[in-house]
Protein backbone atom coordinates (compact mmCIF):
# COMPACT_ATOMS: atom_id res chain seq x y z
CA UNK A 1 0.00 0.00 0.00
CA UNK A 2 1.15 3.50 -1.07
CA UNK A 3 2.08 5.80 1.54
CA UNK A 4 -0.25 8.43 2.28
CA UNK A 5 0.64 11.72 0.87
CA UNK A 6 0.27 14.96 2.79
CA UNK A 7 -2.62 17.84 1.56
CA UNK A 8 -0.64 19.95 3.36
CA UNK A 9 1.46 21.21 -0.09
CA UNK A 10 -2.22 21.43 -1.77
CA UNK A 11 -3.83 23.83 0.85
CA UNK A 12 -0.33 25.60 0.38
CA UNK A 13 -1.27 25.81 -3.39
CA UNK A 14 -4.74 27.08 -2.99
CA UNK A 15 -3.91 29.42 -0.57
CA UNK A 16 -1.67 30.85 -3.02
CA UNK A 17 -3.97 31.20 -5.44
CA UNK A 18 -6.72 32.28 -3.10
CA UNK A 19 -4.53 35.17 -2.06
CA UNK A 20 -5.00 37.68 -4.65
CA UNK A 21 -8.65 37.08 -4.82
CA UNK A 22 -9.26 37.33 -1.01
CA UNK A 23 -7.55 40.67 -1.01
CA UNK A 24 -8.94 42.26 -4.10
CA UNK A 25 -12.37 41.75 -2.36
CA UNK A 26 -11.00 43.23 1.03
CA UNK A 27 -9.94 46.10 -0.83
CA UNK A 28 -12.88 46.32 -2.81
CA UNK A 29 -15.35 46.60 0.52
CA UNK A 30 -13.27 48.64 2.72
CA UNK A 31 -12.50 51.04 -0.57
CA UNK A 32 -9.05 51.04 0.28
CA UNK A 33 -7.17 53.09 -2.08
CA UNK A 34 -3.27 52.95 -2.60
CA UNK A 35 -1.55 56.34 -2.61
CA UNK A 36 -0.25 57.86 -5.73
CA UNK A 37 -3.13 57.03 -7.92
CA UNK A 38 -5.42 59.85 -7.48
CA UNK A 39 -6.86 62.43 -9.64
CA UNK A 40 -5.19 66.21 -9.89
CA UNK A 41 -8.93 67.01 -11.21
CA UNK A 42 -12.32 66.57 -9.35
CA UNK A 43 -14.34 64.52 -10.96
CA UNK A 44 -18.06 65.35 -11.28
CA UNK A 45 -20.30 63.00 -9.07
CA UNK A 46 -22.98 62.32 -10.25
CA UNK A 47 -21.61 62.90 -13.89
CA UNK A 48 -24.23 65.39 -15.36
CA UNK A 49 -24.92 65.39 -19.33
CA UNK A 50 -24.75 68.21 -21.76
CA UNK A 51 -28.22 70.15 -21.87
CA UNK A 52 -30.41 70.24 -24.74
CA UNK A 53 -29.50 73.34 -27.02
CA UNK A 54 -32.99 75.28 -25.33
CA UNK A 55 -31.79 74.42 -22.25
CA UNK A 56 -28.00 75.50 -22.70
CA UNK A 57 -28.70 78.51 -25.62
CA UNK A 58 -25.26 79.01 -27.14
CA UNK A 59 -24.01 81.21 -30.38
CA UNK A 60 -21.09 81.78 -32.28
CA UNK A 61 -19.54 85.23 -32.72
CA UNK A 62 -21.56 85.48 -35.74
CA UNK A 63 -24.98 84.79 -33.78
CA UNK A 64 -25.42 81.38 -35.34
CA UNK A 65 -26.90 78.77 -32.66
CA UNK A 66 -24.75 76.16 -31.39
CA UNK A 67 -25.37 72.62 -29.85
CA UNK A 68 -22.65 71.48 -27.24
CA UNK A 69 -24.06 68.17 -28.20
CA UNK A 70 -22.48 68.41 -31.84
CA UNK A 71 -19.11 67.78 -30.05
CA UNK A 72 -20.27 63.73 -28.96
CA UNK A 73 -17.55 61.76 -29.58
CA UNK A 74 -14.65 64.22 -28.61
CA UNK A 75 -13.17 65.12 -25.61
CA UNK A 76 -13.98 69.18 -24.47
CA UNK A 77 -11.59 71.34 -22.63
CA UNK A 78 -14.20 74.08 -21.61
CA UNK A 79 -13.67 77.47 -19.56
CA UNK A 80 -16.15 80.21 -18.63
CA UNK A 81 -15.34 84.01 -19.50
CA UNK A 82 -16.62 87.31 -19.61
CA UNK A 83 -15.21 88.96 -23.17
CA UNK A 84 -12.56 90.92 -21.48
CA UNK A 85 -10.93 88.40 -20.23
CA UNK A 86 -8.59 89.60 -18.01
CA UNK A 87 -5.25 88.13 -16.58
CA UNK A 88 -6.89 84.74 -15.26
CA UNK A 89 -9.02 84.07 -17.86
CA UNK A 90 -6.08 84.73 -20.70
CA UNK A 91 -4.51 82.28 -18.64
CA UNK A 92 -6.76 79.55 -18.51
CA UNK A 93 -7.00 80.01 -22.67
CA UNK A 94 -3.07 79.26 -23.18
CA UNK A 95 -3.16 76.30 -20.61
CA UNK A 96 -6.06 75.16 -22.17
CA UNK A 97 -4.00 75.75 -25.76
CA UNK A 98 -0.91 74.55 -25.15
CA UNK A 99 -2.14 71.18 -23.15
CA UNK A 100 -4.04 70.21 -26.83
CA UNK A 101 -1.11 71.32 -28.88
CA UNK A 102 0.88 68.79 -26.29
CA UNK A 103 -0.77 65.95 -27.04
CA UNK A 104 0.21 65.47 -30.19
CA UNK A 105 -1.25 62.74 -32.40
CA UNK A 106 -4.44 62.68 -29.89
CA UNK A 107 -5.00 66.55 -31.07
CA UNK A 108 -8.09 66.11 -33.27
CA UNK A 109 -9.64 64.19 -30.06
CA UNK A 110 -9.82 67.12 -28.14
CA UNK A 111 -11.77 70.44 -28.89
CA UNK A 112 -11.64 73.89 -26.93
CA UNK A 113 -14.70 76.06 -25.84
CA UNK A 114 -14.77 79.30 -24.20
CA UNK A 115 -18.10 80.07 -23.18
CA UNK A 116 -18.31 84.01 -22.72
CA UNK A 117 -20.87 85.06 -19.91
CA UNK A 118 -21.67 88.31 -21.39
CA UNK A 119 -22.14 90.70 -24.47
CA UNK A 120 -18.61 92.54 -24.19
CA UNK A 121 -17.27 92.76 -27.13
CA UNK A 122 -14.10 90.44 -27.96
CA UNK A 123 -10.30 91.72 -28.72
CA UNK A 124 -9.30 90.85 -31.98
CA UNK A 125 -5.49 89.76 -30.58
CA UNK A 126 -7.47 87.17 -28.38
CA UNK A 127 -9.50 85.89 -31.60
CA UNK A 128 -6.18 85.46 -33.62
CA UNK A 129 -4.22 83.90 -30.29
CA UNK A 130 -6.44 81.61 -29.80
CA UNK A 131 -7.51 80.28 -33.48
CA UNK A 132 -9.60 77.08 -33.42
CA UNK A 133 -11.07 77.32 -29.98
CA UNK A 134 -14.78 77.58 -29.78
CA UNK A 135 -15.56 81.01 -28.62
CA UNK A 136 -19.79 80.51 -27.41
CA UNK A 137 -21.88 83.39 -26.02
CA UNK A 138 -24.20 81.74 -23.47
CA UNK A 139 -26.80 82.87 -20.84
CA UNK A 140 -24.94 83.48 -16.96
CA UNK A 141 -28.05 81.88 -15.41
CA UNK A 142 -28.00 78.14 -17.57
CA UNK A 143 -24.11 78.35 -17.45
CA UNK A 144 -24.42 78.09 -13.75
CA UNK A 145 -27.36 75.39 -14.04
CA UNK A 146 -24.99 73.34 -15.95
CA UNK A 147 -21.62 73.80 -14.24
CA UNK A 148 -23.14 73.50 -10.67
CA UNK A 149 -20.60 73.99 -8.01
CA UNK A 150 -21.43 72.71 -3.95
CA UNK A 151 -24.02 75.35 -2.29
CA UNK A 152 -21.47 76.88 -0.19
CA UNK A 153 -19.28 77.75 -3.49
CA UNK A 154 -20.48 81.06 -3.11
CA UNK A 155 -21.69 83.30 -6.29
CA UNK A 156 -22.34 80.44 -9.33
CA UNK A 157 -20.83 81.90 -11.89
CA UNK A 158 -17.95 83.29 -10.31
CA UNK A 159 -17.28 79.88 -9.00
CA UNK A 160 -17.92 78.68 -11.94
CA UNK A 161 -15.09 80.68 -13.98
CA UNK A 162 -12.39 79.60 -11.50
CA UNK A 163 -11.94 76.76 -13.13
CA UNK A 164 -11.28 74.34 -16.34
CA UNK A 165 -13.67 71.91 -16.92
CA UNK A 166 -13.95 68.13 -19.17
CA UNK A 167 -16.33 66.71 -21.10
CA UNK A 168 -16.28 63.22 -21.92
CA UNK A 169 -16.79 61.71 -25.32
CA UNK A 170 -20.47 60.75 -24.24
CA UNK A 171 -21.46 64.03 -23.57
CA UNK A 172 -21.10 63.53 -19.42
CA UNK A 173 -19.52 66.45 -17.32
CA UNK A 174 -16.77 64.43 -15.39
CA UNK A 175 -13.99 66.65 -14.01
CA UNK A 176 -13.11 69.94 -13.18
CA UNK A 177 -9.58 71.43 -12.45
CA UNK A 178 -8.91 73.86 -9.47
CA UNK A 179 -8.50 77.36 -9.59
CA UNK A 180 -5.08 78.48 -10.72
CA UNK A 181 -4.38 74.52 -12.31
CA UNK A 182 -1.14 73.53 -12.87
CA UNK A 183 -0.33 72.72 -16.34
CA UNK A 184 1.64 69.81 -15.91
CA UNK A 185 -0.90 67.75 -13.69
CA UNK A 186 -3.50 68.74 -16.14
CA UNK A 187 -2.00 67.57 -18.68
CA UNK A 188 -0.99 64.03 -16.96
CA UNK A 189 -4.62 63.47 -16.21
CA UNK A 190 -5.79 64.14 -19.47
CA UNK A 191 -3.25 62.03 -20.89
CA UNK A 192 -4.56 59.40 -18.32
CA UNK A 193 -7.87 59.46 -19.84
CA UNK A 194 -7.25 59.60 -23.28
CA UNK A 195 -4.72 56.07 -22.92
CA UNK A 196 -7.91 54.98 -21.33
CA UNK A 197 -10.66 55.71 -23.75
CA UNK A 198 -11.64 53.54 -26.55
CA UNK A 199 -13.89 56.21 -27.44
CA UNK A 200 -13.30 60.12 -28.54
Amino acid sequence: MPPKRSLLSLYAVLLVCLAPILGAVYAYFAEWRPDGINNYGTLVDPQRPVPAADALTLTQLDGTPFDLRSMAGKWVMLTVDGGACPEECAKKLFIMRQTHASTGKAVDRIERIWLISDREPLHTEVIRAYDGMHMLRADPAQLARFLALPADSGDPLQAVEQHIWLIDPIGNQMMRFPENPDPARLRKDLGKLLHASRIG
